[in-house]
């Protein structure tokens, strides 16, 4: 009768077991369907969006910045040259440059432990998205690409205001040719750019 009771109990655990799994199972379902469902209505709202500046030529995401592996050695590099320029404030009586080091440290540190967020970008026939800041071809002087895959697949775009910095758009997985024919229609290409900008390339070799 105790082991008839006892398998009776294990029974309705097993199945009580089984019962929470299913829900658990279906509440899992349930909320991926509806992440599912957001995102999709956030991509159609965006190309509604992207829609009234005309045909969308290309769209497509990228990391906002390139995340380098560092290991000891940089750190410990780093540091040698940080306290080195701090020694160099100190002795040459250079408050404020010594300020601006301890700031830049903090930010450039707290920054780094950060992932980089997705971007969202589009060619229209206006002009180009990036995020949710919409540029005209009207506000850009020219466009060149350096493409030396793996490593270097970005598009350039130089505004027509000389205080504005060069905007740079990692290509991802599109293709050059295209594009180019695309900008074309709307903007000069700067023939001359044949490698990518020296304070991007220090910042690579850097890996800052």
């Amino acid at each position: 009768m105790l082991k008839n009771t006892k398998k009776t109990e294990g029974l309705e655990r097993s199945q009580k077991d089984n019962s929470n799994k299913k829900a658990l199972k279906d509440l899992e379902d349930e909320l991926v369907s509806e992440k599912a469902a957001i995102s999709t209505n956030k991509q159609v709202s965006r190309e509604e969006d992207v829609n009234d500046y005309g045909n969308i030529f290309a769209i497509w995401e990228f990391p906002e910045f390139i995340k380098h592996q560092r290991g000891k050695l940089w750190y410990v590099s780093f540091i040698i040259v940080f306290l080195a320029m701090l020694i160099y404030a100190y002795f040459s009586d250079n408050l404020l440059f010594a300020i601006i080091l301890v700031i830049f440290a903090v930010l450039y540190l707290s920054s780094a432990k950060n992932d980089p967020v997705t971007m969202e970008t589009a060619i229209t026939e206006d002009g180009i998205f990036i995020g949710s800041k919409f540029i005209p071809y009207e506000e850009l002087d020219n466009f060149y690409i350096i493409y030396y895959p793996p490593e270097i697949k970005n598009l350039y775009f130089e505004p027509k205001s000389i205080i504005k910095p060069t905007i740079v758009i990692p290509l991802e997985d599109q293709n050059p040719v295209y594009l180019r024919q695309v900008l074309l229609k709307y903007l000069d290409e700067d023939i001359t750019k044949e490698e990518i900008p020296a304070n991007e390339g220090i910042s690579r070799i850097l890996k800052l």
